[in-house]
């Protein structure tokens, strides 16, 4: 079973298991998330990257430029979103904020269709001033 079949078979009720792909086989690490509320997806959202992104809460040594392949799970939505991406934000263990990743939406329908739908669930959230996890 390949690492991403292992992905979408898994439950996708845990708040976010990782789990990454041999280094040596040069295959992207696969990340299930699942986001629990509205709340949770403001937070995570980075709708200043170009294609859209979202925040990963993670510990992981990853690095930037790093590809990831991203199982995502909205807010009352039965649907997983499986995203292959990039890793454009790492916050580092320590820092003043949530350690984790941020993923980078590639530039294809995929990640037209995911960032359309995280921005449909967010509505009026999106011109809130309230700090994120990132920014």
């Amino acid at each position: 079973m390949s690492d991403i079949d292992a992905a979408l078979s898994s439950p996708s009720g845990d708040q976010f298991a990782t789990q990454a792909a041999s280094p040596s086989a040069g295959k992207p690490a696969v990340i299930s998330h699942a986001i629990a509320d509205r709340e949770e997806l403001y937070l995570a959202y980075m709708p200043f990257l170009l294609n859209g992104g979202i925040f990963v809460p993670c510990h992981r040594d990853d690095e930037l430029g790093d590809e990831v392949f991203l199982l995502l799970s909205l807010p009352g939505d039965e649907h997983r979103y499986p995203v292959a991406g990039h890793i454009v934000w790492i916050t580092p263990p320590g820092a003043n904020r949530i350690e984790g990743i941020g993923v980078h939406f590639p530039a294809d329908e995929t990640g037209a269709r995911l960032r359309r739908r995280i921005e449909d669930l967010l509505g009026t959230m999106l011109t809130s001033d309230r700090p994120t996890h990132t920014l």
